[in-house]
C-alpha cells in the first residue's frame, strides 16, 4: 500500500475513533501494514545491538589476551637483560681465571727466590723485589689476592687438607695448624685453595 494511501487509511480510521478508538486503530495499522513494519524494524534493531554487543565482547576479550601476550613479553625482555646484564659482570669478574690460574705457578717460584734472595745483598735481590712487586700489584688490580689460613676453622671450601697434626698447645682441633701453599682468590671466589694441615685430636 502506497503511502498516501495509507493516510487515507488512517484518517478514515480516526472519524470513527469515536465510536471505536482502538478497534479502529488497530485496524488502520492492520490495514496499511505499519504495525508490522514496526514490528519488523524494532526486531532489526535488536538483532543489530545484539550482533554489536557480541562483537564488542569479543573485541575486549581479545585486547585483555593482547595486554597479556605484552606484558608477558615485557617480561621476557627485561629478564633477557638483567642475564645479559649479569652474564657481561661474571666475564668482566672471572674472564681472566684461566690466565690468572697459570700465572700462580710463576708467582709460587718468584717468591720461592725472592726466600734465596733475602740471604744476599745487591742487584739481584732488588731486581727480584722489584718484579714481584709489579706482579702483586698487576694480580691485586685484576681483582686477585692470596690468603693464608692459619688457626682459622678448616672450610673445604678454601682449604686443601694434605694432613692431620696434633694440635699445638691452646689450638683448637679442626683448625688449620700450618700452610704448605697460600690460596688465591679472584674477586669472591676462590682460584685455589690453599694446601693445609688441620689439627686433630
Amino acid at each position: 500500500m502506497t503511502e498516501a494511501a495509507c493516510d487515507k487509511q488512517k484518517a478514515k480510521a480516526q472519524d470513527t475513533e469515536d465510536v471505536m478508538p482502538d478497534a479502529a486503530q488497530a485496524d488502520a495499522k492492520t490495514a496499511c501494514g505499519c504495525g508490522k513494519e514496526a514490528a519488523s524494524s524494532e526486531e532489526k534493531n535488536d538483532a543489530a545491538v545484539a550482533e554489536l554487543t557480541e562483537k564488542l565482547q569479543q573485541a575486549e576479550k581479545k585486547i585483555a589476551e593482547n595486554y597479556d601476550m605484552y606484558v608477558r613479553a615485557m617480561a621476557e625482555v627485561e629478564n633477557t637483560r638483567k642475564r645479559a646484564e649479569a652474564d657481561v659482570l661474571k666475564a668482566e669478574k672471572f674472564g681472566i681465571d684461566k690466565f690468572a690460574t697459570n700465572l700462580l705457578p710463576v708467582m709460587d717460584s718468584l717468591e720461592k727466590a725472592m726466600e734465596h734472595a733475602q740471604k744476599e745483598e745487591g742487584l739481584m735481590k732488588d731486581g727480584l723485589l722489584a718484579i714481584y712487586r709489579q706482579l702483586v700489584h698487576a694480580m691485586e688490580v685484576s681483582g686477585m689476592k692470596s690468603f693464608e689460613p692459619v688457626g682459622e676453622k678448616f672450610d673445604p671450601n678454601r682449604h686443601q687438607a694434605v694432613t692431620v697434626v696434633p694440635p699445638a698447645e691452646g689450638q683448637e682441633s679442626g683448625t688449620v695448624a700450618t700452610v704448605f701453599q697460600k690460596g688465591w682468590m679472584i674477586q669472591e671466589r676462590v682460584l685455589r685453595p690453599a694446601m693445609v694441615a688441620v689439627a686433630q685430636g
